[in-house]
């Protein structure tokens, strides 16, 4: 029951980081606005913070049966304990190290497309591999 969610919730994520690359070349300042926002509000970081452990809990789960399962799952447990850290820390503490770190990073939106694209194609090709 778990391991087809876990596969649809990888799926997703990998979508979603394959259309934030093409996003960060085609339209910067959206993107840029886009991933500047996440820890601005306590409700946006929380969401954050579940989306990042649900992608991190599916990973782990599915590592086993996808390629690369020890990548794989090493990436999860990174996700669920940075994500775990960000949530026992202060939000503000969160936004405040965004507000310091996102700036010269956003200048450079294209660098997000080129590190989300391969990101989203590896998880993508774990599933299409393993099957």
């Amino acid at each position: 029951m778990l391991l087809p969610a876990a596969y649809i919730i990888i799926f997703l994520a990998a979508l979603f980081l394959i259309a934030l690359s093409q996003l960060c070349f085609i339209a910067p300042d959206l993107s840029a606005r886009f991933l500047g926002g996440f820890a601005q509000t306590l409700p946006r970081h929380l969401l954050e913070m579940s989306l990042r452990m649900l992608v991190g809990l599916a990973l782990v789960l599915a590592a086993p049966d996808l390629a690369w399962p020890l990548a794989m799952g090493l990436f999860g447990w990174v996700l669920i304990a940075t994500s775990m850290v960000l949530l026992i820390l202060p939000w503000r503490w969160h936004r405040a190290f965004a507000e310091r770190v996102l700036p010269p990073l956003i200048d450079r939106v294209w660098l997000f497309g080129l590190l989300s694209l391969p990101l989203g194609v590896v998880m993508l090709m774990s599933q299409v591999l393993a099957s």
